[in-house]
Parts: structure tokens; C-alpha cells; sequence
């Protein structure tokens, strides 16, 4: 763990580095197409940018009249929307893919049809995937880049330090409490955290209504969707929460956490489980500087009667507003810096090298957003590269295949997961909270937000 200290000259580095690609990249672009592309969080690790810069410039030496400017960014859903209409977004970024049809309705999201097509492996994308970024026509309005299952994250160290087994994770609801119980009392830590604002509140709680079989939304076929956030799964979800947080005191004492706050929390040693996209032991690393000995991944429990895992991911995407020379350069970017390390032997082994040899996470499981068998390629070409635990991660690898997969709300799905941080900070703050009435009425505000078109 760093110390605060070292975090701050760390962050300095960061944005020493990421000011020097982006003062050398301007000072150098004359006669060249200029390209701004969202590169990681403010404070990521300088080995992050270290990594990020080799990859520029061996793209630039492919691509002699593109000049590639990186630039800080990281999704946040409150945030997106002024800086989409102040134009402050890099022409290169990745938005979640719930906010995928809602963009491209919009007219905020470039048309890249053709530079798919031109690329050659559109046919090569699983197709649920792939219709998230696609209108009523079929165009394309995105690269699907990676994907993730909801998993369990946990602190090796902290469930030794309460005499629990790391090895064997929890594999119910029931014993997830019972880990959190013991972990509190025995070590003073969050035994167990939920996110709560930034819409992650909403995210996370969808992620463990579906785990107990039940669905926030139903696609209604024809554009049209109905809100069915009152059912036994939410409130369930919310009952564990309230039993945690009341009667058992095992979450701690911050209830204000978003993505970034509960990974700082966690690296810190301050968590001992939290539910989140599988893929993100990458940015624990990356940009929370976690030791790798303390975690572990498993797969979140499924009960009830039809449970499944949400899943979700991001996209790479074009600003509406390049010049459609910028557009195809974008498309290269984003073809070389995102897809072809799917899909070319040599583009994946240079890519992991490099994330090797910058101490960048390599092998982290992730859902193939290609078919099965590209992706095993891929696994097969990098394998020497491969740094992560994964048999810290094997309560997960070896499971995930067996729990159903389910995609995301659809319907104003990020406007809904704000309303939803509401109903979770609720129950965490207010001992005599009433679930059914606060369920009661997230349903009829969400109904209204889905109808007011």
C-alpha cells in the first residue's frame, strides 16, 4: 500500500508523464492528423502512461501522419453528460455499454460502419454483444472491447486475520454474512461495502437482484420497457444489506462509495469483500496500487429461482465531431490499441509484453467480447506473459461458466441506477428505512423516467 506520500508523487508522475506525450505529440503535429484519446484515470500508475507511450509510438511509427495525444479520462456517469456538451471529451474514449443505445439515439456517437466492415471482423463479435452498439438499421456505432461477469471480490489477508479460509471463499448469501461478521470483529474492517452514489448504487444493486433470480426491468420487444424493481430479489438484496449494516455492524462506517472509492478502500486493506466487474483486478493494480497477494476473486452467489450474473463492459468510441479523416484515424487507433490484441498473435504478444514489463496486470479474466475460439487463440499466444494470481482467482475461472449471464437493463439504464444509489444510501443510513415503501416508489419514478420520451 503506498503511503500518502508516495501516492502524491506517484499521481505527480502521472501527470508529469501525460503532459509530456501531450505537449510532445502538439509540438510535433504539424501536417499531421492530431488525435486526442482517452488514456487512464487521474493518478493511475506511471507505469500505466510508461506502458501507454511505448504503444503510441510504435503506432505513430506505423502511422506516420497521425499524431496521438493522450489525455486523463475515466467514465463517470453524473460527470459524462457536461462534459459530452462542453465538448471536453477526447475524440477517442470508452463509455459503459448501457449507455450505448442511449448515445447513439442521440446522434452523440460516431457511425462506424464502414471502418468496421473495412476492418474485416465484425462478423468475428459475439452478436449479443455486438447488437448493444447497433441501431434498428444495424449500423454499427462502437468497438465492443471488453467485457465482464459481476464477481466477488475478497481480502486474502483480512479473512487469515479472522481465521477464515482464503482458499475457500463464500459461496452463499448467508456465508458471505457470516465472512463479513467475523472479519469485523476480528480485524475492525469493513467485513463487507457496497457502492452507493456515481449510479454505481444502482449498478451493484441490479447485480445482486439478479443473483437472487430477480430483474429490474423487462424488455418489452417494440423500443418499450416496464420497471419491475419492486420484486422479492431487490428486496432481498436490500434485507441482506440492512442486516449487515444493523445488526450485525460489519460494513464499516463509509457509506459514500463509488467504483474509484471502494478499489482505493480495498487496496488500502479496509474491505474484506465487495461485489464488482470481474475485470477489475487491472485497475486495483493499475491505479490503486494493491498488492496482489491480498486478493481473490470468486464468483457472486446465485440463488433463488432463475439467478444469473450481470454482465456488462465498455465500448470504444468517436465523437460525432471529427472530420471524417479523424474518423478513420480514430478507427486505426482504436483498432490497433483495443482490437488487434484480440484478434493478431503479434499484436497481443507485444501488447502483454509491454503491460509485463511495465508491471501492468496480464491474464486477468475478462468475457470474450469475440467468439470462443479467437479468444482461446488469444489466451494461448500470451500465456508466457501472464503475471495475475489466477489461482487466486480459480474459485472463479473454474465457476463462471456455470451461472446464466444476463445483460444489463437497457432502458435508460444509467438515469435509473442514479435513482437507485437513493434507495441503497437509504437503507445504509437510516436504521428504521422502510424497503418496501422506498421499492414502491423507485418503481413508479423509474416507470417515469422510462416514459417521459
Amino acid at each position: 500500500m503506498k503511503s500518502p506520500g508516495k501516492a502524491a508523487l506517484a499521481g505527480f508522475s502521472a501527470l508529469a508523464i501525460a503532459a509530456t506525450l501531450a505537449g510532445c505529440s502538439a509540438g510535433g503535429s504539424s501536417g499531421k492528423i492530431e488525435l486526442r484519446v482517452g488514456t487512464f484515470p487521474a493518478g493511475a500508475d506511471p507505469a500505466a502512461y510508461e506502458a501507454f507511450e511505448k504503444q503510441e509510438a510504435d503506432f505513430e511509427d506505423a502511422n506516420p501522419n497521425i499524431d496521438v495525444i493522450g489525455e486523463e479520462y475515466e467514465w463517470k456517469g453524473p460527470t459524462f453528460a457536461v462534459q459530452l456538451a462542453g465538448g471536453s471529451l477526447p475524440d477517442v474514449f470508452t463509455v459503459p455499454f448501457t449507455e450505448a443505445k442511449t448515445l447513439l439515439e442521440n446522434g452523440q456517437l460516431a457511425d462506424v460502419t464502414a471502418q468496421v466492415e473495412e476492418l474485416g471482423y465484425a462478423d468475428k463479435f459475439n452478436p449479443v454483444i455486438l447488437e448493444g452498439v447497433q441501431d434498428k438499421d444495424g449500423k454499427i456505432y462502437g468497438f465492443p472491447r471488453q467485457a465482464y461477469a459481476m464477481g466477488l471480490h475478497y481480502n486474502r489477508e483480512l479473512f487469515t486475520a479472522a481465521g477464515l479460509d482464503p482458499d475457500k471463499p463464500p459461496t452463499t448469501w448467508d456465508e458471505v454474512r457470516a465472512a463479513a461478521k467475523t472479519i469485523s470483529q476480528k480485524t475492525g474492517k469493513a467485513g463487507f461495502a457496497t457502492m452507493t452514489f456515481n449510479n454505481t448504487g444502482g449498478w451493484q444493486l441490479t447485480a445482486q437482484t439478479v443473483a437472487r433470480g430477480g430483474r429490474t426491468q423487462v424488455d418489452n420487444g417494440d423500443g418499450t420497457y416496464t420497471e419491475t424493481i419492486d420484486n422479492e430479489g431487490t428486496k432481498a438484496a436490500l434485507e441482506f444489506l440492512r442486516e449487515l449494516r444493523w445488526e450485525d455492524n460489519s460494513m464499516g462506517s463509509n457509506f459514500l462509495l463509488d467504483w474509484g472509492t471502494i478499489n482505493q478502500e480495498f487496496a488500502a486493506g479496509n474491505v474484506g469483500m465487495y461485489t464488482g466487474g470481474s475485470d477489475v483486478y487491472t485497475a486495483l493494480v493499475r491505479d490503486f496500487s494493491t498488492e496482489p497477494d491480498i486478493y481473490g476473486l470468486t464468483v457472486i452467489p446465485n440463488e433463488g429461482e432463475d439467478p444469473g450474473t450481470l454482465g456488462g463492459g465498455d465500448i470504444a468510441v468517436i465523437s460525432p465531431t471529427v472530420s471524417d479523416e479523424e474518423k478513420d484515424a480514430a478507427a486505426q487507433w482504436i483498432d490497433y490499441y483495443y482490437m488487434q490484441r484480440l484478434l493478431n498473435e503479434k499484436a497481443a504478444k507485444f501488447d502483454a509484453k509491454t503491460l509485463a514489463d511495465s508491471d501492468q496486470a496480464v491474464g486477468t479474466p475478462v468475457l470474450p467480447v469475440l467468439d470462443a475460439e479467437t479468444e482461446a487463440q488469444r489466451v494461448g499466444w500470451i500465456e508466457e506473459y501472464i503475471n495475475v494470481p489466477r489461482d487466486q482467482m480459480t474459485p472463479f475461472i473454474d465457476n463462471i461458466s456455470t451461472q446464466k449471464p444476463v445483460g444489463e437493463p437497457k432502458g435508460k439504464t444509467q438515469e435509473i441506477y442514479a435513482l437507485l444509489d437513493a434507495v441503497v444510501q437509504a437503507v445504509l443510513t437510516d436504521r428504521n428505512a422502510d424497503i418496501d415503501a422506498l421499492l414502491e416508489q423507485a418503481d413508479k419514478d423509474a416507470q417515469e423516467i422510462l416514459d417521459a420520451e
